[in-house]
């Protein structure tokens, strides 16, 4: 299926040129055939009036003299024949062209004057026939038919001609033609090009909308467009109002209620309705953070961003190094500095925030990140030297407020939002053993 649409404007304007020409072409010949035969049959009339003019009726008997105006009657080797038949049609003269040709030829006295054809001998050779009746001959009455014959032959040479020509002319033209249309429909598309140059900025989050600056043609589609990019910057724009009033609206309850269950963890008889209650205000306080960081940190309908990963990971593993200064964690980096990731910043500084987080945390001193690219993707790995992750252990953890670590605080929210992020920009993640013996988080890209 040919997706490009200039191609297959172009292939169709192609096709239907090729058509044109096809059922031109005989239309043509036909008329160039025509034209041809007509200005053979009035230079046979004209050759057939040199011979009428040439007789003489002397006795009742016909005269011709012995050479002819016309030289071509009297060359043994042209093609120009001439014959005189009586009313009988029995032969009464023959020019000297006709020295080497035995014609097969009866005429027609029927009274119509003249005649126009084209006859076949045995041998196959096709010859123009232009036979006249003459019944006046220098003012004496007479009864001939005048004939005179060209052989097809030349005239089929002169058509093979001018097909040869007109093919390679409507060859010549036919390519002239795809050049002009090809120019043509690069010039006509230009604005979809300008259009999709905008959406590429759009995409790439370096402009707000498109331009009106396009044929009116498009700028239904323009308007539809920037109507749906405010539409979807104010949806998430209110969606994230709206979760950060009710957090702040939840959080005075929640710290409210912390405060009654530490109050009521003093009384003996209290401590297991207290331990209960701190348990539930956790969970709702896990519950808040998780749809929060989830809700803001999607990815957005058409902007498509490109991050800078080198940048990001300096100033984390910077920021972590000052976390973790008591185990002097060794830090390897495997990526290009010039290696972009198809994600919003917001979201790619919380990923790995959170996977960078775990490192740190579970190695025992070493640490690598390692970026690893193709035609159609991009692959960003963390690994560790700590204990890695039983391979039954692997989906349970990925689960939001599953932990394996439980001598450390935390929520155990981190690696179910990196999972919701991930899978919002159609990536993936698996989760393997790694040469350094820990974990290795592998996410896995897809390029558009």
């Amino acid at each position: 299926m040919i997706r490009s649409l200039r191609l297959r404007l172009m292939v169709a304007a192609a096709l239907l040129a090729v058509l044109f020409m096809l059922g031109l072409l005989p239309a043509l010949q036909k008329a160039f055939s025509l034209a041809l035969q007509e200005s053979i049959e009035k230079r046979l009339a004209s050759d057939v009036t040199t011979l009428i003019s040439a007789a003489r009726i002397e006795n009742h008997q016909l005269q011709m003299p012995e050479l002819l105006p016309d030289e071509k009657f009297n060359l043994p080797d042209s093609r120009l024949l001439g014959y005189i038949y009586d009313r009988e049609g029995k032969l009464v003269w023959r020019s000297r062209s006709t020295a080497d040709e035995n014609i097969n030829y009866t005429p027609r006295y029927d009274g119509r004057g003249n005649e126009f054809a084209r006859i076949r001998q045995a041998d196959g050779e096709e010859f123009f026939v232009y036979d006249v009746e003459v019944k006046l001959l220098g003012g004496k009455s007479a009864a001939f038919s005048i004939v005179a014959l060209q052989p097809v032959r030349e005239y089929q040479q002169t058509l093979k001609g001018l097909r040869e020509r007109l093919y390679l002319g409507f060859g010549a033209a036919l390519l002239a033609l795809l050049v002009l249309l090809w120019a043509g429909l690069t010039w006509g598309l230009r604005s979809l090009r300008q259009l999709s140059h905008e959406l590429d900025e759009v995409e790439a989050g370096n402009r707000d909308g498109l331009s009106t600056e396009h044929p009116r043609e498009l700028l239904r589609l323009t308007g539809s467009l920037n109507r749906l990019l405010h539409s979807e910057r104010e949806q998430r724009r209110r969606y994230r109002d709206s979760l950060g009033d009710l957090a702040h609206s939840l959080k005075t309850p929640l710290t409210v209620l912390q405060g009654v269950s530490e109050s009521m963890g003093e009384r003996r008889e209290d401590r297991e309705q207290a331990r209960i209650l701190q348990s539930q205000i956790e969970r709702m306080s896990q519950q808040i953070d998780y749809q929060l960081q989830r809700a803001s940190l999607r990815k957005s309908g058409l902007v498509r961003h490109q991050v800078a990963l080198r940048p990001l990971l300096d100033s984390l593993c910077s920021t972590l190094a000052k976390v973790y200064r008591d185990k002097q964690v060794s830090i390897s980096l495997d990526v290009p500095d010039p290696a972009q990731v198809p994600m919003e910043q917001g979201a790619l500084l919380e990923l790995l925030g959170n996977l960078l987080e775990n490192a740190y945390r579970l190695c025992l001193g070493e640490v690598r990140i390692s970026l690893h690219s193709g035609p159609s993707y991009v692959e960003l790995c963390v690994e560790d030297d700590g204990p890695g992750v039983p391979a039954d252990q692997r989906e349970r953890i990925l689960q939001r407020g599953e932990r394996l670590d439980r001598q450390n605080p935390g929520q155990g929210i981190g690696l179910a939002v990196v999972k919701d992020i991930i899978e919002s920009y159609d990536a993936s993640l698996t989760l393997d053993d790694s040469p350094l013996g820990g974990a290795a988080f592998r996410i896995h890209f897809p390029l558009d």
